[in-house]
């Protein structure tokens, strides 16, 4: 009688509570079904488990890698997991979810299967170079043992890693007389390292503990180690650098770039983006040339580009001038409340000094949870240095500013990390093209009042064009990476080494960069700014609403995000329709 007195009247307030809360709360914050929310989590948590579990166990991931080599036991288990939820998901009644969970069933179906095809694609790429390999297996079965702790054979173990040490002097000079391609050559090297890290996990389980082991196993495994790090260094000599010094990656071609398209819900075709990025780049030429003409620099465009270089702060100067620029945007931001800023937002982002090392793939700073500030360092030579002060001078970095920090890169991370967390359908053509997009609508607003801070909006909205054309060009196999160079120099404007620098992330054979992802900038701001008049002029949101809106929704295809807003009608078999630019 007592125990049920008290869970009465302990029940009374939080029923309370909970009302008076509920009250406070936005419906929109509320998760718009469970069936989906609950399979993707359920995903997400299986997937982390396998990559936990069947990795080596040192540094072994808590989350998906992005990238690397995986054990075929590793390989086997993700295959079936997206198999079975790829079934699960058909038993669900498509029709009778609300329309976030349409576009989640849509697009956590697509995942799965692209999943699958990369997966048989690795597949099909270890099994080309698998005789290059004969001692994976015995490495991997050594593992399989390892994970649950079962006893191993001594003997044998240093066995294994003697015949590892034997065998790649011979296969070395084998490799010189073979051609590879640069994915093959990359896909060697991730395997290598796999197997690295395979023996290390094995090694240092039973090494100290294990005294047949430690008394056995040493020698032949530190033997086996040193070889494996000649074999990999093998394998990168295959490929030389080309001028720039990058190991250049091959086109993936037509075909494969449709078929990312596709994936990426953009309804055009390469030739058809091509033509939009030259339209736009000659739109930005025309502006830019008024800008010269203020300027008084008549028609040489260079020149006066060259000018606002000049601007470039003193080394040691560019956090200062990074914060100024900052209060120009949040101020231009609020006053003419244009989003929703959450004071810890604004409270919380940082700054970092960017690395030299990083700088070697990135001329620019880049953003996110902070700004990574890129300028010179005291290693670099005097005519890199004045180049990365160039392209870093405070109106070209002015029109960025808020790309990377808020209502930018940092603004999407914070509101990610807070609203419908369970949906992340990670693309850059919502990451990079929300950001790009306030760099269009802060032009429409006036930001840019002097001729040389349009200037600056211009170079960048320019350069946004040109990685488009450069990409794709690349990709069809119509220009070289020298081409591609000589392009951003002439045509854009930028520094023959600020141009070497970024184009060394996505034309290295070693990035795995997302072959779209510099067209995903300029398309994607395109896309939310069609996205933005079509829903003003449904009359459903305000400007402010708009945007408050759709940071709540998460990172997805902003097709998608246009068939939540609008309710557009959406099928099981749902493929891109969208035609965004007019």
């Amino acid at each position: 009688m007592q125990k049920k007195f008290f869970l009465s009247i302990a029940v009374i307030p939080l029923f309370v509570n909970w009302h008076s809360v509920k009250a406070q709360i936005s419906p929109e914050l509320y998760v718009p079904c469970q069936e989906i929310p609950y399979l993707m989590q359920q995903f997400e948590a299986d997937e982390a488990a396998i990559y936990r579990f069947y990795s080596p166990s040192e540094n072994a991931p808590r989350y998906r890698p992005a990238e690397g080599m995986g054990s075929p036991d590793r390989q086997n288990r993700l295959k079936e997991l997206n198999e079975k939820y790829v079934a699960k998901l058909k038993t669900v009644q498509f029709k009778s979810l609300p329309q976030e969970c349409k576009v989640d069933y849509l697009l956590f179906t697509r995942d799965l299967k692209e999943n699958l095809h990369l997966i048989n694609r690795q597949v099909t790429a270890m099994a080309e170079l698998q005789n290059w390999f004969p001692f994976a297996d015995s490495l991997f079965s050594l593992e399989r043992l390892r994970r649950r702790g079962q006893p191993l054979d001594a003997p044998r173990v240093a066995a294994n890693f003697n015949k590892v040490a034997k065998e790649v002097p011979m296969l070395i000079t084998k490799l010189g007389a073979v051609e590879l391609t640069p994915e093959q050559i990359r896909i060697a090297q991730e395997e290598l390292q796999l197997l690295q890290k395979t023996a290390n996990s094995i090694f240092q389980f039973y090494n100290g503990y294990d005294p047949a082991f430690t008394w056995w196993v040493p020698t032949s495994y530190q033997q086996a180690d040193n070889a494996l790090d000649r074999y990999s260094q093998a394998f990168k000599t295959k490929q030389q650098p080309n001028k720039m010094g990058i190991y250049t990656r091959s086109p993936i071609g037509r075909e494969e770039l449709l078929r990312l398209l596709k994936l990426e819900m953009v309804n055009y075709s390469p030739e058809e983006l091509l033509a939009i990025a030259h339209k736009e780049m000659a739109w930005c030429q025309e502006e830019m040339q008024k800008a010269t003409k203020e300027m008084g620099y008549g028609t040489n465009w260079k020149a006066a580009l060259e000018k606002v270089k000049q601007s470039a702060v003193p080394p040691g100067k560019q956090p200062e001038a990074i914060n100024k620029l900052y209060k120009e945007s949040i101020d231009f931001l609020k006053k003419n409340d244009l989003i929703s800023i959450p004071p810890l937002a604004e409270e919380t982002w940082g700054m970092i000094m960017m690395s030299p090392e990083r700088q070697k793939s990135n001329a620019f700073f880049t953003g996110g949870w902070e700004i990574s500030v890129t300028y010179p360092t005291n290693t670099m030579d005097y005519d890199l240095a004045q180049m990365r002060m160039l392209g870093n001078n405070p109106y070209f970095s002015r029109a960025t500013v808020h790309h990377e920090l808020i209502a930018g890169h940092n603004l999407e991370f914070f509101m990610n990390a807070r609203n419908r967390t369970y949906r992340n359908f990670d693309t850059p053509f919502w990451m990079e093209g929300w950001a790009l997009y306030w760099e269009m609508l802060l032009w429409d607003k006036g930001f840019a009042r002097t001729p040389e801070e349009k200037m600056g909006m211009l170079f960048w909205r320019k350069y946004r064009c040109a990685r488009i054309i450069f990409q794709l060009n690349f990709h069809l196999g119509k220009w070289s990476p020298e081409q591609c160079a000589n392009f951003l120099v002439e045509e854009v404007g930028h520094e023959r080494a600020n141009v070497e620098s970024e184009l060394n992330w996505p034309l290295s054979r070693d990035s795995q960069a997302f072959p779209l992802y510099q067209v995903s900038y300029y398309i994607g701001g395109l896309q939310f700014y069609a996205l933005q008049r079509e829903a003003l002029k449904s009359g459903r949101y305000t400007l402010k609403e708009f945007h408050d809106t759709v940071l709540k929704l998460n990172a997805m295809p902003v097709e998608m995000i246009s068939a939540i807003l609008l309710e557009k009608p959406l099928e099981v078999n749902y493929q891109t329709k969208w035609k965004f630019y007019n």
